[in-house]
């Protein structure tokens, strides 16, 4: 089925006609936490006890198998039962192994997927079932079947999907700039031009930082009606590049500082430590080998040596990662071979 707007499916659930399984998909926690509770209307709230039920993919226990059980299962004194899933990126793109994201998926086994494929290909006409999740790995059959099968909507903030690129950043910004017009006026607020475009700057794409920056600044501004710069400074999130590929392409001039600066706003916005190790791995293989090809060697040994450490808790991995990149940056800028500690004899 074709990807369905957000105020389409209000309007189904509104009229009481909602599709049996829908896919919520997207960085926009907010937009789709609001979603979510207008599926809660489609039962009754003296009846959600019965016919309401949520669950956390990543939960323990939680499987396909108990998602597909209680989808089957008829409502109580209600024509419709609600069973919502989130945190369903568990099973739609699942994290992997390994600094490179090499290694089996860590998911559920083939048998429990397939359960829950069977039921989307067939499901309950009295059930519907809204799977929530904030990124999807197209490529996997499950998820093929879901774009398929059932109805999907997409909030990605101000993006058009998950991916943007540089060029698209201005028309972001544009676009959040007047967000934060429209909520500093529906709270009945103003707010200076310098402090929107602080706002707008910081937050960059991330609809979800940006909402709760908002919802910080409104909260801080207490009563007063006007709200400053110095207000925006005062809770904004910290700047963080827009350039995910930031801390490899400065290794890559042989910059440590901006490397390292780089490091720090990318680990503060929640990046995973492996995911930044296996990008690391990536600047050996592919841009080292070709600035420095007699480096490389060097360059893998200490990649490798920071995996181990990380895994083995070695280190604080933030600290770890540091000095990989002060290494890596090293052998960029000697553009030769990487001096070697010889043990000199002594002479008798």
């Amino acid at each position: 089925m074709p990807v369905k707007r957000y105020d389409d499916v209000k309007k189904d659930i509104a009229a009481g006609t909602p599709a049996p399984v829908y896919l919520l998909v997207g960085d926009d926690d907010g937009a789709l936490t609001a979603l979510v509770n207008e599926f809660a209307s489609l039962v009754e709230e003296d009846l959600r006890a019965f016919n309401h039920d949520r669950f956390h993919a990543t939960d323990k226990g939680v499987s396909p198998d108990a998602v597909v059980q209680a989808a089957r299962t008829l409502p109580m004194m209600a024509p419709r039962r609600v069973v919502v899933v989130v945190r369903a990126e568990k099973w739609l793109k699942p994290k992997r192994r390994g600094a490179e994201g090499e290694g089996p998926a860590e998911e559920e086994s083939s048998a429990e997927l397939d359960a829950l494929e069977g039921y989307i290909a067939s499901p309950d006409p009295q059930t519907t079932l809204v799977l929530v999740a904030a990124d999807v790995d197209k490529g996997r059959r499950l998820t093929k079947a879901i774009y398929q099968q059932a109805v999907v909507v997409e909030a990605w903030g101000f993006k058009n999907d998950r991916e943007f690129r540089s060029s698209e950043l201005r028309a972001i910004l544009q676009q959040a700039q007047a967000w934060i017009q429209r909520e500093a006026k529906a709270a009945g607020r103003t707010i200076d031009p310098d402090a929107v475009r602080l706002l707008a700057e910081r937050a960059g794409a991330d609809i979800g930082r940006l909402r709760a920056d908002v919802e910080r600044l409104l909260a801080f501004a207490g009563e007063r009606k006007r709200i400053t710069r110095e207000d925006a400074e005062e809770v904004a999130s910290d700047q963080t590049s827009q350039d995910r590929w930031a801390v490899a392409n400065a290794i890559e001039r042989g910059d440590t500082a901006t490397a390292l600066r780089e490091l720090a706003l990318a680990l503060d916005a929640g990046v995973v430590p492996y995911l930044m190790l296996g990008q690391l791995a990536w600047v050996v293989r592919d841009r080292l080998a070709r600035v420095n090809p007699s480096g490389v060697r060097a360059a893998v040994n200490a990649v490798f040596r920071t995996d181990t450490d990380i895994k083995s808790s070695g280190g604080d991995p933030r600290v770890l990662l540091e000095r990989l990149v002060v290494e890596l940056c090293d052998v960029r800028l000697r553009q030769g071979p990487v001096a070697q500690a010889v043990p000199t004899r002594r002479r008798s």
